[in-house]
């Protein structure tokens, strides 16, 4: 993908940003909110299809209080909307679909639509939905980009109306989702309900079972939309890699490949999730401290892991 002076050209801008809204309309129509949407949790596959990842701040439709609203405020300041800012209560759909406004001012025009050094002052310029469109952008951008950045959830822009709008419309083709069995929203609770307890499940032989993009979030590394924009705020940084591998012979894995480099592995409120039958996915984030050396340590632990590590086909060609 070549994005030229930190944007991309409309339609291709366009063609991630339909994407986006059918994957958070996928989400919301199973009674699940993001609540942390932005480029750096967008993933792009071989073929240019678009994932959305880390749903570690998500929250359920069984979270809201009695008002119907949720409460808890998260979030990535620069993408959150102004009514999670006012604690007061939000509707996850609304506080979502501000998220991917700002995603698709940033895809467009190649910076953040609300920023601040100031903290308080980036809170201001986002209640008060303080932003001016780049004048390379064209008017149906424009104005869907205005209707959706209403600072007024109760009049924001809703789905159905983005997926009538005429420059939404432009070369879509609706997604044909293909169900295997119906979901259970207990089980999806049960992936994102926080645990002090150390589980580790093992499972006995399972065949691998094809898997969609819900399933397989990041395919291994998968592409970064956050990386295609040159953003002056540091973020922390993750790496992730999938594994075949049981989940206690990871962690065995990791513990012995930490020694040699000179580190000493602390359990502490760790969780597994399973990706998906017999695929497990390791994420190693980086809390505090240089980039640089972070990801030089990533390298040669990876190194240090490629007999638990699983590869793609196209990675495996890419190594010979």
């Amino acid at each position: 993908m070549k994005v030229n002076s930190g944007r991309m050209r409309e339609d291709e801008a366009r063609r991630y940003f339909q994407q986006l809204i059918n994957a958070v309309d996928y989400c919301h129509s199973r009674g699940v909110y993001h609540r942390d949407l932005k480029p750096e949790n967008l993933l792009l596959d071989a073929y240019g299809t678009l994932k959305v990842s880390d749903f570690g701040l998500s929250a359920l439709s069984k979270q809201v209080r009695d008002d119907g609203l949720l409460h808890t405020t998260c979030g990535t300041p620069n993408y959150v909307a102004p009514e999670v800012l006012n604690d007061r209560g939000y509707d996850g759909v609304t506080a979502d679909l501000w998220s991917c406004g700002v995603i698709l001012y940033v895809l467009l025009a190649g910076y953040l639509p609300f920023d601040d050094s100031n903290l308080m002052n980036l809170y201001k310029k986002i209640s008060a939905a303080e932003f001016t469109c780049p004048p390379w952008l064209s008017l149906g951008a424009m104005k869907l980009i205005t209707r959706i950045l209403d600072p007024n959830p109760v009049t924001r822009i809703t789905i159905p109306e983005i997926l009538d709008d005429q420059w939404f419309k432009k070369g879509y083709k609706p997604p044909a989702f293909v169900e295997k069995e119906d979901t259970n929203l207990d089980d999806v609770e049960a992936v994102f309900r926080d645990s002090e307890e150390h589980h580790v499940t093992e499972k006995k032989e399972e065949q691998p079972t094809a898997m969609n993009a819900f399933e397989l979030i990041a395919m291994s590394r998968g592409l970064n939309l956050g990386n295609l924009f040159d953003v002056e705020q540091g973020f922390k940084r993750e790496t992730r890699f999938t594994s075949k591998s049981p989940a206690n012979e990871i962690i065995s894995k990791i513990e012995e490949a930490a020694k040699p480099l000179g580190f000493d592995v602390h359990k502490k409120n760790y969780k597994i999730f399973q990706v998906a039958p017999s695929l497990h996915m390791v994420e190693v984030r980086k809390a505090k401290g240089d980039t640089l050396e972070f990801h030089k340590f990533y390298q040669n632990l990876s190194t240090c892991l490629e007999d638990v590590v699983w590869k793609t086909e196209e990675e495996m060609q890419e190594m010979k």
